[in-house]
């Protein structure tokens, strides 16, 4: 069963950027594209546990801040080494202005 969780107000992630959420022992990264919609990946670099939300987001990728790895934040696909595991995607939505993410 997929929970619904409320992440925070559209208006606090600028677009083509990147925050951090924390649900329970999960991290995640909510970013919002320049074309304003909101996306949602799991939030450490599949190549060393860093936290993705400190890392640049330029277009549909985000780039680690350790080693520069980047993942296409759309489809999660790693796209440049060091990074060579897909990060996890997950369901985002607007509701009344608020960004909420789909966890199981």
């Amino acid at each position: 069963m997929t929970n619904w969780i409320d992440v925070c107000d559209v208006e606090d992630i600028d677009r083509e950027d990147v925050m951090r959420f924390d649900a329970g022992a999960q991290t995640y990264a909510v970013y919002r594209a320049t074309d304003g919609s909101f996306h949602a990946t799991d939030g450490m670099c599949t190549h060393e546990g860093v936290h993705l939300a400190d890392g640049l987001v330029m277009d549909d990728t985000i780039e680690c801040p350790k080693h520069n790895g980047r993942f296409n934040f759309r489809t999660g696909a790693a796209t440049r080494t060091p990074a060579c595991i897909n990060l996890r995607c997950h369901a985002v939505r607007v509701t009344a202005g608020r960004v909420e993410l789909a966890v199981e």
